[in-house]
């Protein structure tokens, strides 16, 4: 049954025709998207938990830790591999991003590294200008299409078992905190009392509502980044720089300088640009957890386009 790859993603084998056939479908893949649909439908229930400041608090530090798991350590890692750390890191590292719930670190590399190659191209399964705003926002990754990545793009991610066993079992990281967040409300409950909160209440807002603004907030670029905003660079793409979604995604917003110059790990590319997940790494460097940050040239900074061209992976 389809449904087994919500546990494990290896249980359903295809022969090499219909694997072909699913690699190339654009059509609803209704018996995977369950819970992806669940996980929007759960937060009515905080009509019935109701709300506290400890549970909004709690969810706020949820959102931003993912949010940068996703922007600092899949994208700026893992999908363009713009510093070093160690084995032990990198595994931490794609523990972290898995707990957004936005499937497996190889997973995501492959598809975004797919985007690079082909932005806003015929094949850019995430382009406004290629598939209209809606599928490029989210309906993408809910087709057959999406759910088989080309993992030609990711050999060098394909040969760590640890990392293939995240991709497999890409729902477990969410599971186990979405139980740890009803366990911290147990005891919030129980020994501090006067913080007006519960299991299920840090259960909807710890983890479902914060998950889904964290999905939505990631979403933004592959859409809203392509639709509004200014274009300092000419990338052949629509690529756009939006000062509101860099705040909303600690740095991703400036997507037309990513696009230009994607082997960089700042995506602000000006002192005014303002890039937090540029600023965690960097702090994270300072302690030794990566290393050999690749910077943003100057001379590429500030080119002129008929001397530099864009540099994509």
């Amino acid at each position: 049954m389809r449904l087994f790859a919500w546990l494990d993603n290896n249980r359903v084998k295809l022969d090499p025709a219909t694997q072909a056939g699913a690699a190339e479908s654009d059509s609803i893949d209704w018996s995977r998207i369950v819970p992806f649909v669940f996980m929007h439908v759960a937060c009515l229930a905080v009509i019935w938990v109701g709300i506290s400041w400890t549970a909004v608090v709690v969810a706020l530090i949820a959102y931003a830790v993912r949010m940068f798991a996703i922007t600092g350590l899949y994208h700026r890692y893992f999908s363009h591999r713009t510093f070093k750390t160690s084995r032990a890191g990198q595994f931490i590292f794609g523990i972290l991003g898995a707990a957004a719930a936005q499937r497996g670190p190889i997973w995501w590399a492959a598809h975004h590294r797919h985007h690079h190659a082909h932005s806003d191209q015929e094949g850019d399964i995430h382009s406004p200008k290629q598939v209209g705003f809606w599928r490029a926002h989210m309906g993408w990754f809910l087709s057959d299409k999406g759910f088989a990545p080309d993992l030609k793009y990711v050999r060098d991610l394909m040969q760590f078992r640890e990392l293939r066993w995240l991709d497999r079992f890409d729902i477990a990281i969410p599971v186990l905190l979405g139980v740890g967040m009803f366990l911290l409300g147990k005891l919030l409950e129980s020994q501090a009392p006067h913080l007006h909160t519960s299991g299920w209440q840090m259960l909807v807002w710890g983890f479902f509502i914060s998950t889904v603004v964290c999905y939505h907030g990631t979403y933004t670029i592959n859409s809203l980044s392509h639709v509004f905003g200014r274009q300092r660079y000419r990338t052949g793409d629509t690529s756009r720089n939006n000062w509101l979604l860099a705040l909303i995604t600690l740095g991703e917003g400036w997507h037309n300088n990513h696009h230009f110059y994607p082997n960089t790990v700042k995506q602000g590319f000006y002192w005014w640009e303002i890039d937090v997940s540029y600023y965690i790494l960097k702090m994270m460097s300072w302690l030794g957890i990566i290393w050999d940050l690749k910077p943003i040239p100057i001379e590429a900074r500030d080119h002129t386009p008929r001397r530099i061209r864009p540099i994509r992976r």
